[in-house]
C-alpha cells in the first residue's frame, strides 16, 4: 500500500472467513491516521493470507466501523453489500430432478440451499445444470471436509488440479463461478474469494465458412425442415438457442424481419428474413404444420439443441467440408459476409444483438474483402 498524501481516505470492506467464522476485511492505503483508528477497533488483527486487517462480522462492530471513521474516511461498501438481483426475464426454473436423485455411496450432492438459490434467482436451466455439475465435482474433490473448512488456498489447489488435467480456460472459469456462487450468493459472503486468479482471456478469432461452403451446406440437408434450420442460422445470424425458441408469430413476412425474444442478456431484437428462406418456410409449414414453435420436437416442445448440431454435422460431412462445423460458425459467417459486402459495423451489431460494439469489431479481423487491394511484397 502506498502513502495517501493528498488523497481522499477510503476504506474498502470485504467479506472474509476464518474457518466457519464470518469476518469483515478492511483494506486501505497506508495512512497513520487510519492505522491508528483501525487499531482501536475491538478484536482487530492482521490477516497475512488476505493482506488486510480483519475483524469479526457483527452488526455492532460494523456500526462501530462507520462511527469511528465518520468524517475521516469514506467507507466503500460496493463489494460488501453487493448482491445479484433476480432474473425476472427467465422462466421459472424447476430443478426437481436434482432434488430427487438417489444418493450413491461416497458421492456428495449439491446442498439443497444451492439448488434453492438457483431457482430463486431464476438462472437459465443450462447455467444451473453447469453450476451443479462443476460444484459437485469440487465438493467431491474434498469429500471428507465440510464446506465451511474449505478456504481460498484449497480452491486454488483444486484449480491447479484441473489445469494439470488439461481443463480448458472455459471449464476453469465455470468452476470458479460455481464455487463463488455457493460462498458469495448462497452463504451471503460477497467477494470472499476475490483473490482467485482466473485464466488469462485468449484473443481467438471466430472461424467462418465461405459463401460457397454455406450454399453447399444448405444443399446437403436431407429435408425441407433441416434446410430451413441451416438457412435461418446463417441468413438471420441466429444463435442455436434463439433458433429453437422461435415461434411462428416471430416471422414477419410483411416487414421481412424475424423477432428474437429474450436472447442473450435478456434483450429482444429484430433480424433479417431472407426472401429465399421465406419461400422454404412456407413449403415447410404446409408440410409439417407446427402449432406454436417454428421447429417443434416431441409433444410440440421446441426442437432440441442436440438435433440442430447433428443436422449441421451431417450436412457438413455429406458436402465434403473438412472443417468441424458448428451452428455458431454460421452466425460468425453471417456477420463476416455482411461486413465484406459493405454493411456497417453498427448495423451488424444490431442484427447480432451485441451489447458492445467491441464484440462486433472482432469480425474486422476475419473479413478478407480488403486483402485484394494489398499487393504482397513478394509479388512486387
Amino acid at each position: 500500500m502506498n502513502p495517501s498524501t493528498n488523497r481522499t481516505r477510503i476504506i474498502h470492506l470485504y467479506h472474509l472467513a476464518d474457518g466457519d467464522q464470518k469476518m469483515i476485511g478492511l483494506k486501505f492505503y497506508s495512512d497513520k491516521v487510519l492505522s491508528a483508528l483501525v487499531n482501536q477497533l475491538p478484536g482487530i488483527s492482521w490477516s497475512e493470507t488476505n493482506h488486510m486487517f480483519w475483524i469479526p462480522n457483527k452488526k455492532a462492530i460494523l456500526d462501530q466501523i462507520f462511527s469511528t471513521f465518520r468524517g475521516v474516511a469514506w467507507i466503500n461498501t460496493n463489494s460488501f453489500f453487493k448482491s445479484k438481483t433476480v432474473n425476472n426475464f427467465n422462466p421459472e426454473l424447476n430443478l426437481k430432478k436434482y432434488r430427487e436423485r438417489t444418493a450413491s455411496s461416497g458421492y456428495r450432492f449439491c446442498p439443497p440451499s444451492y439448488i434453492d438459490k438457483l431457482e430463486l434467482k431464476k438462472y437459465a436451466f443450462n447455467t444451473a445444470k453447469s453450476y451443479i455439475s462443476h460444484f459437485e465435482r469440487f465438493i467431491n474433490h474434498y469429500k471428507n471436509r465440510s464446506l465451511e473448512e474449505i478456504n481460498e488456498n484449497d480452491i486454488r489447489e483444486y484449480l491447479k488440479h484441473l489445469v494439470s488435467e488439461g481443463s480448458s480456460d472455459s471449464y476453469l472459469n465455470q468452476s470458479i463461478n460455481s464455487i463463488k456462487f455457493y460462498y458469495e450468493i448462497v452463504c451471503g459472503m460477497p467477494n470472499r474469494f476475490y483473490h482467485l486468479e482466473r485464466p488469462r482471456k485468449r484473443e481467438t478469432l471466430p472461424k467462418v465458412l465461405s459463401k460457397e461452403e454455406i450454399r453447399a451446406l444448405i444443399n446437403a440437408t436431407r429435408n425441407i425442415k433441416h434446410r430451413c434450420i441451416v438457412s435461418l442460422l446463417y441468413s438471420a445470424g441466429l444463435r442455436r438457442g434463439e433458433l429453437i425458441k422461435l415461434k411462428i408469430s416471430d416471422i414477419d413476412s410483411k416487414r421481412m424481419t424475424i423477432r428474437v425474444e429474450q436472447s442473450k442478456g435478456n434483450k429482444d431484437r429484430y433480424t433479417l428474413l431472407s426472401k429465399r428462406v421465406l419461400n422454404d418456410l412456407r413449403n415447410y409449414y404446409s408440410m409439417w404444420k407446427p402449432k406454436k414453435y417454428l421447429f417443434e420436437g416431441i409433444n410440440g416442445m421446441p426442437y432440441s439443441c442436440t438435433s440442430v448440431r447433428k443436422i449441421i454435422h451431417r450436412a457438413a460431412r455429406d458436402c465434403g467440408i473438412k472443417t468441424r462445423v458448428t451452428p455458431h460458425m454460421l452466425r460468425h459467417s453471417f456477420a463476416t459476409h455482411l461486413l465484406e459486402n459493405g454493411t456497417s459495423l453498427r448495423h451488424i451489431q444490431v442484427l447480432l444483438g451485441h451489447k458492445s460494439s467491441k464484440t462486433t469489431e472482432i469480425y474486422t479481423y476475419v473479413a478478407t474483402s480488403h486483402f485484394g487491394e494489398i499487393k504482397n511484397p513478394l509479388d512486387i
